[in-house]
């Protein structure tokens, strides 16, 4: 699993890492990690590599045509874990075949290694479990995850242009997801605002936000949406920060939204601050924010 053969995997080894606190239920009558556990451990991991490569599992799959399944996990038993530890789970994709993924494990108390692993997939089917190559866009991105390159970009446009995937993901967000009624999601804005997508390398949309025109210097970000399954992996951020360049870039001094108060933290790490009083908007609670651009 490291640089040189018959060595022991060091931190170094890996670029992506998933911390986790060893629960009380984990543990068996030696008070160490129950064995089995370990493989949850690594499997937990990886929903969290994905997560890091910007693609949400599922529908990824489905867009891929396939799906992965486990051909073989190996597990390497060094020193145990204990209840309360810490731990650093280290995954990598080591090799990628014409239908197989290679995936190898470090698990880390501090800078100790514990216990390693090594996951074999294979991209099939889903109907019938056989076999197919690995799509040339999911071997891009793994490489491209490794080799530490971005695992998204940002495009501003107009809704002709973004709307297609933009829509889908407020529908999920707003509608689905929050149950903001329909006809309060789409308005006239839309065909005339700039509008932001986030992608990433598959080409799939994980986050959307749009900028309207500005009033007195002051433009608003509105209709700001994230994909679930990838919230806190800085998207939303990206789709705000291209948006203010383009507030900056028209000359606007100000930039406004309307916050849900779920998010009121995540846009005061960005530089907003709180101005005026609570409201409710679709039924949520919100609070105007702003930040100055000049």
């Amino acid at each position: 699993m490291s640089d040189h053969t018959n060595d022991t995997p060091v931190r170094k080894d890996f670029r992506f890492f998933h911390r986790l606190r060893v629960r009380w239920a984990e543990v068996d009558m030696q008070k160490i990690v129950f064995n089995a556990h370990y493989l949850m451990y690594f499997d937990t991991a990886i929903s969290d590599y994905w997560r890091a490569m910007a693609l949400p599992y599922e529908e990824a799959m489905l867009s891929l045509g396939g799906d992965l399944y486990v051909r073989k996990a190996t597990i390497d038993f060094r020193a145990s874990a204990r209840m309360d530890d810490m731990i650093d789970v280290g995954m990598k994709c080591a090799r990628i075949g014409n239908s197989s993924i290679v995936f190898q494990g470090g698990l880390f108390r501090q800078d100790q290694f514990l216990v390693g692993c090594e996951l074999v997939y294979v991209f099939a089917d889903p109907a019938t479990q056989t076999s197919k190559p690995v799509p040339a866009a999911l071997r891009e991105t793994l490489m491209a995850f490794e080799a530490g390159e971005p695992m998204r970009t940002v495009e501003t446009g107009d809704w002709a242009a973004l709307g297609e995937g933009a829509g889908a993901l407020r529908r999920a967000v707003f509608i689905e997801e929050q149950n903001i009624p329909k006809e309060l999601e789409w308005d006239a804005h839309d065909a005339v605002v700039l509008h932001a997508v986030a992608r990433n390398r598959i080409g799939q949309v994980i986050g959307t936000g749009r900028l309207l025109p500005a009033e007195d210097g002051v433009s608003h970000i509105g209709r700001m949406a994230v994909h679930r399954t990838l919230r806190s992996g800085g998207h939303g951020a990206a789709v705000v920060q291209a948006l203010e360049e383009a507030a900056r870039a028209r000359g606007d001094r100000e930039v406004a939204l309307n916050a849900q108060r779920s998010a009121e933290r995540f846009y005061a790490r960005l530089g907003y601050a709180v101005h005026g009083q609570p409201f409710e908007e679709a039924g949520i609670p919100h609070i105007e924010m702003r930040r100055a651009l000049r």
